[in-house]
């Protein structure tokens, strides 16, 4: 896939994801590098609003630990544990290849988005 992997980084730790092919996907690469602000949220993720929407693609209510998603077009997730979210679901950005249990802490998290080096 064109998009390949991003970095994720923070004072936490690093982790790299791998991309999945959409139109989100694409619109983000596009942002790319950015810095997040991310909260947790119901102990299962953090989140944080992105610079600017993405392009809208197909949602799905089941995410696995290290999922990459949107919940809505500019809202950023990384989810460090499994479950569902209600209806309409996220929009799936990606997979965590890296240990998401570094974001596994309370408190707020400031994170860089960014192309993996090749």
């Amino acid at each position: 896939m064109a998009q390949g992997q991003i970095l994720i980084s923070s004072d936490w730790g690093k982790v790299t994801a791998e991309l999945v092919d959409n139109e989100a996907t694409r619109s983000l690469v596009k942002l790319l590098p950015v810095t997040i602000e991310m909260h947790d949220h119901l102990r299962q993720e953090k989140t944080g609003n992105l610079p600017s929407p993405l392009a809208p693609s197909g949602r799905q209510t089941e995410f696995s630990k290290g999922t990459l998603g949107l919940w809505s077009e500019d809202h950023f997730v990384i989810y460090y544990r499994e479950g569902r979210v209600p209806r309409p679901g996220i929009i799936v950005l990606g997979q965590v290849t890296g240990d998401t249990a570094i974001f596994d802490r309370p408190g707020p998290v400031k994170v860089r988005v960014e192309l993996a080096p090749r």
